[in-house]
């Protein structure tokens, strides 16, 4: 289960204010880019199920997420999550033929066979996705993710904290953020929904 804090920043003043405070603490910076599948019949999101390809720094890497169950109230999200490394070539060229996506070695994938029924025959179709720069901190101990999505439809700004005491790291996040007034509020949508509903929230 991950467990995260997930704070909307208001707008890109209020980005860049966090980031040009937090820059001291700047461990790396990562470019995503998150691409996403289902069925043409929607198997998986119908079970509260998203399956991800991210890749980063321009194909360097490339993880394969299957993310369940998720719930995000009050800021913080949970999640059942398994994800492994795929290589990257591989991967890519299974984004222009998803359908074989199913044929790549990987744990991942065989759940989703054998735990949702969606095999070749079945097919999964790309649904697109979107752009991210997460920009990587370590703060007091915690590792902050800002960051800044590009969307189709506009961009959002967030940070983010995975915890095993969510409430207390919200706090000292809140704390942080009202003391150099910078303008937040709860998520209140995880990335893929705001992707799939086609607005900013």
């Amino acid at each position: 289960m991950e467990v995260e804090v997930k704070l909307r920043l208001r707008d890109a003043a209020a980005h860049r204010q966090l980031t040009t405070i937090l820059s001291p603490f700047l461990s790396k910076t990562l470019h995503q880019q998150n691409l996403f599948f289902d069925t043409s019949t929607n198997t998986l999101s119908s079970q509260l199920s998203v399956l991800r390809l991210r890749f980063l720094n321009n194909d360097a890497r490339c993880i394969v997420s299957l993310k369940s169950k998720p719930t995000l109230v009050d800021g913080v999200s949970r999640v059942e999550e398994d994800e492994e490394e795929l290589d990257p070539c591989v991967a890519r060229a299974y984004v222009e033929d998803p359908v074989r996506l199913g044929k790549i070695e990987s744990r991942v994938l065989k759940r989703v066979k054998d735990e949702f029924g969606v095999g070749e025959e079945m097919g999964l179709v790309c649904l697109g996705g979107f752009e991210n720069k997460r920009e990587v901190f370590d703060w007091k101990n915690l590792k902050l993710e800002v960051d800044e999505t590009k969307y189709e439809f506009g961009i959002c700004y967030e940070v983010e904290c995975e915890s095993g005491d969510p409430d207390g790291v919200k706090k000292l996040l809140e704390d942080f953020l009202k003391e150099n007034g910078i303008g937040y509020s709860y998520s209140q949508m995880t990335k893929f929904a705001v992707f799939r509903s086609g607005k900013l929230p």
